[in-house]
């Protein structure tokens, strides 16, 4: 009973412990942020006059309404087409046997091995080549070959452990494998789906290298890809900066915040064997 009281509290203390290394960042944002404009401050001092109009001139000289828009559409054009195209790979891989299934299972899972900063300098010539450099084609194309590796892994860990007579069953009933796949197994995959949905979301909407080698127009990126224009240009004004750098973030947290369960469950999802 004592190891186990021990156990816990050592437990917590490690939560606590890794919630402030967690959280201190941000708070140390938020208070040089309400700093005046231009000045250095030290530490988490709380400003004697808070200056919080520093989120609006931030807004304002970033031109955040411009970049929200930018990342809507390169979410809008990647995280769909993602999750059709991985969800029907995962379901043929998974759960219709098809042949040759291992070997192609075992080139998605090669391609998760593959760090965007190794293939960042082909893929510069190739889009280069296309056409597509400093549009946002250059980001949504990119990233939906990217994301499929791990969208095919994740999906096929669902319909792997789907029994057969589901299936089957709906074959007696006349359905075909199209029927099946629409009318039956992506509504029974909907949990799997849209974890897999928030994850991707949260990594196109953070993607920070192909923004920057790829489009030089700030205004075309995704926010966290802006973030370097606007270091570049206030990087010596702290509190302005910080101020950017929390709104940027803001669009993420609250999806962290709003799905938070949603987002427990796709990291447990995983860990599903197949």
């Amino acid at each position: 009973m004592i190891v186990g009281r021990r156990e816990a509290w050592t437990g917590r203390l490690f939560l606590v412990a890794l919630m402030a290394v967690t959280i201190i960042p941000f708070v140390s944002l938020f208070v040089t942020a309400l700093h005046p404009s231009g000045s250095y401050p030290l530490g988490l001092q709380w400003p004697d006059d808070p200056q919080w109009g520093n989120f609006a001139e931030a807004f304002r000289v970033s031109n955040m309404s411009a970049l929200l828009e930018s990342s809507a559409l390169i979410v809008a054009g990647v995280v769909p087409v993602a999750l059709l195209l991985g969800t029907m790979a995962g379901f043929a891989i998974g759960h219709l046997r098809i042949a040759g299934r291992r070997a192609l299972f075992l080139l998605f899972v090669f391609g998760l091995t593959l760090p965007y900063e190794g293939i960042v300098t082909p893929l510069y010539y190739q889009i280069r080549d296309l056409g597509l450099l400093n549009t946002r084609w250059a980001i949504i194309l990119p990233l939906i070959g990217l994301f499929m590796p791990f969208a095919v892994f994740w999906m096929r860990a669902h319909f792997i452990n789907v029994p057969d007579e589901i299936s089957e069953a709906a074959e007696m009933d006349g359905a075909s494998v199209w029927q099946q796949f629409w009318r039956i197994h992506v509504p029974l995959a909907m949990p799997a789906i849209s974890s897999l949905a928030i994850l991707m979301f949260l990594w196109s909407w953070n993607q920070f290298l192909l923004a920057i080698v790829l489009v030089d127009d700030p205004a075309k990126r995704t926010m966290a890809g802006a973030l370097g224009a606007f270091q570049g240009q206030w990087g010596t004004n702290i509190p302005l900066l910080c101020a950017g750098s929390l709104l940027i973030l803001a669009p993420t947290l609250l999806v962290f915040l709003v799905f938070q369960r949603r987002f427990v469950a796709a990291l447990l999802q995983g860990s599903v064997k197949g």
